[in-house]
């Protein structure tokens, strides 16, 4: 692909704090916390965090972590997070992870963060699979290694998580980590730019144009590059042109047309 930039692995992962989670006998607090009343959330699940509720627990640390009924505060948090946790608290730990991967409450520490990470991992969390291939690829807090950070890329891809998608399609088609399959690289890319991945869809462009992986499309190439361009994507507008000048007009008709039909599919 000398003609064209392609983006890279995702090396930062975009940390986001784990949802409000459903807590059994606390469900007031679940609704109060839907409906948008935090302070009462707060206030109901305070009193089941002190007797030692997990759930709860978890629940009020995201409720520090995003000023929500409570002034935003980062070690109160942490705090939670880390009783939830240590109670086995599956989003908890996530979030603990997320915590000491970017100093939030705590100083960063990337060892600790792979090792929260690790639990919430190896208990099926997607999001802490695909960060725990995060800090594999990049060696942090852990030696860094190709193959493992593939490993946690294709358990969270499999699960739907489009990060790990992008970033296992990335492997495949730069061979690292896994044998080199450009046409492997075509699948994963195609499943995350289905699901909005600008910089999948603007790579899956890119390989239709130069038949890399897949039969050469230039309509199909263009429609994934316009979508893409129009996400925002500056490398997918640039090879969009280039693009362009190779094509006939009616070919850049079917283009348009395909990218219509690309933006009903997954929303404009």
């Amino acid at each position: 692909m000398k003609q064209f930039t392609q983006i890279g692995f995702v090396v930062g992962a975009i940390l986001m704090m784990a949802a409000i989670t459903y807590a059994g006998n606390l469900e007031d607090a679940l609704q109060a916390a839907e409906s948008g009343d935090f302070t009462t959330a707060h206030q109901l699940w305070l009193v089941e965090a002190e007797k030692g509720n997990a759930v709860a627990q978890s629940n009020l640390g995201v409720l520090y972590d995003n000023g929500k009924g409570v002034p935003q505060d980062f070690e109160e948090a942490v705090k939670w997070y880390r009783l939830a946790a240590e109670q086995g608290d599956v989003k908890a730990q996530y979030n603990l992870g997320v915590a000491y991967d970017n100093g939030r409450g705590v100083p960063q520490d990337f060892k600790e963060a792979v090792k929260w990470y690790r639990l919430a991992a190896d208990s099926g969390s997607a999001a802490a699979q695909f960060n725990l291939g995060v800090m594999y690829d990049g060696g942090r807090g852990v030696p860094q290694d190709p193959k493992e950070a593939v490993k946690w890329y294709r358990l969270a891809a499999e699960q739907g998580n489009v990060k790990a998608q992008y970033n296992l399609a990335v492997a495949y088609g730069d061979g690292e980590g896994v044998p080199q399959d450009s046409k492997l690289a075509v699948d994963w890319y195609l499943l995350a730019a289905e699901r909005g991945h600008i910089g999948a869809q603007s790579n899956l462009g890119v390989m239709y144009f130069n038949g890399t992986g897949v039969a050469k499309n230039d309509a199909e190439a263009f429609a994934w590059l316009a979508v893409a361009a129009e996400n925002g994507d500056e490398n997918a507008r640039q090879n969009l042109a280039i693009v362009q000048e190779k094509m006939s007009l009616e070919d850049i008709k079917r283009g348009q047309k395909r990218a219509d039909e690309i933006w009903t599919q997954i929303g404009k």
